[in-house]
């Protein structure tokens, strides 16, 4: 999952906690063609590249169904959105569509941490599968043991999320361009995946009896595995919502969103599936599940005699680099915005002088970062890709019901501009389906803890901006800009 940073006031958008909004109008630069390449970017990433095998994991063979199920609650949620992002076209996202179907401040703010947890938790993840990658990538997961590549990943990991920190507190100007480059790199990984499969299936090396195989834990009831992967596959479906933060900035948005994100996440969603057909009818499903990484298994068993597998782990390294850089500078905006609009303390404001970088918020969220990977790995104990990936969904499906059911809320506020309207019986399809995808019998524990813990943070630093607002300023804890 990725965010876009730049936009115009929103929850926790950098405007002035006076109310004045310092920015002008945003440049509508975005075409159809570069909106489609920046969707189809921002889904495709550590989702489908670290989590193939764990779906695996959870119903065997049959993990494009998890796939396919978590595609169309992907997409009934994404119809809401262009609902939203027509009817109310500027930059906002979730937290701007809930706060004016609900108008209630502390909502509003819950849910934009939550969206901002999930950006932590998705980098968490891509900087753990990204220190996997690297140690494959040099042959070295081999060599060492368990016990000694936990520690080097993990070294790796939290270097990597410092780097980045680095990287944002000397200010990045991140383009629509550069998402195309690092699009096609990820596209060029996922090909070469479909590419090995047709190149074993010509071989006759392909086994796709395994492709219908259904094989659960021993816990689980059939039904049971299957929701439960499609909580996990929804991981690699995220990132389309981050689209609607553009909307300022896309020509004639009315127009051109709704063919953009169905286009994009329909496309998204065959590579899923014929990646996933194609990982399983390679490779033991054993072999998938227990795979570090599973996608360059696959490239090594499917073309044993080709040079392919030796650059894999390199593709695999920069598809998901973009991913943890986009969601930290989300995470450290977000944290900026929401100091300035004064229900986040006011030290998470502090800027670096010169660079004009928000070095507070940067160095809180790289701090949480770094927290979740080490206590996930050597507390928890917990294997850190599942963990923090299923915990980025938990807290969007949250996010998405919501968004859902403010769909409805909003029906009876009419604007005089032509928008979408998806149909009404979908957004209830979408509410009951993301919801029922948040509870226990989809989720494991240790999700709500990570989840919990993230909110609570959260709700320990609104707790002191509002006893500060109250006692020393007279004031009320709430979002300005909000109309």
């Amino acid at each position: 999952m990725s965010e876009s940073t730049g936009t115009s006031p929103a929850p926790g958008a950098a405007s002035d906690s006076d109310g004045q909004n310092p920015g002008g109008e945003l440049k509508q630069a975005i075409t159809p063609k570069l909106l489609l390449l920046f969707i189809v970017g921002d889904i495709l990433g550590t989702g489908v590249y670290a989590l193939t095998g764990r779906v695996a994991g959870e119903v065997g063979g049959a993990g494009w169904l998890p796939i396919i199920l978590a595609f169309a609650v992907a997409m009934v949620t994404a119809l809401s959105y262009l609902e939203m992002v027509t009817k109310y076209p500027r930059a906002g996202g979730a937290g701007h569509y809930i706060h004016k179907a609900f108008g209630m401040h502390f909502l509003t703010f819950m849910v934009t941490f939550a969206v901002l947890s999930s950006g932590i938790t998705s980098a968490s993840t891509s900087s753990v599968f990204l220190a996997e990658n690297v140690l494959a990538a040099f042959g070295l997961t081999e060599s060492m043991g368990a016990d000694a590549a936990r520690l080097i990943s993990t070294i790796i990991a939290v270097c990597f999320v410092v780097l980045i920190a680095c990287v944002n507190m000397y200010g990045v100007s991140e383009s629509v361009k550069f998402n195309v480059v690092l699009t096609l790199i990820e596209l060029t990984g996922l090909a070469l995946v479909i590419l090995v499969g047709f190149w074993a299936i010509g071989r006759g090396e392909a086994d796709f009896s395994q492709v219908i195989l259904f094989e659960t834990p021993e816990d689980k009831g059939l039904f049971m595995a299957v929701i439960g992967a499609t909580a996990l596959a929804f991981f690699s479906m995220v990132g389309f919502e981050d689209s609607v933060n553009m909307a300022e900035e896309v020509v004639d948005p009315v127009r051109n969103f709704p063919r953009a994100l169905i286009t994009g996440l329909s496309i998204t969603g065959v590579v899923y599936v014929l990646v996933s057909v194609t990982a399983v009818a390679i490779v033991p499903i054993g072999d998938l599940q227990t795979a570090t990484t599973p996608l360059l298994t696959v490239v090594e068993v499917g073309a044993p005699n080709l040079p392919i597998g030796e650059i894999f782990p390199f593709i695999s390294i920069f598809a998901v680099a973009n991913t943890v850089l986009i969601n930290m500078m989300m995470a450290s905006r977000l944290l900026y915005g929401m100091s300035r609009q004064g229900v986040l303390p006011g030290f998470l404001r502090y800027v670096l002088p010169g660079r004009q970088t928000p070095w507070a918020g940067i160095v809180f969220s790289t701090a949480l970062a770094v927290g979740l990977i080490l206590t996930v790995r050597f507390v928890l104990n917990e294997e850190t890709i599942g963990a923090l990936g299923s915990t980025t969904a938990l807290l969007l499906l949250a996010v998405f019901g919501l968004v859902n059911i403010a769909v409805l809320v909003l029906r009876k506020d009419t604007v005089r501009t032509k928008h979408y309207r998806t149909p009404t019986v979908l957004p209830y399809i979408g509410a009951f389906t993301t919801l029922f995808l948040v509870g226990p019998w989809a989720q494991e524990t240790r999700n709500y803890v990570i989840a919990g813990a993230l909110l609570g943070i959260g709700l320990v630093l609104y707790i002191c901006s509002w006893i500060y607002n109250r006692a020393i300023r007279s004031r009320r804890t709430r979002f300005h800009d909000l109309d």
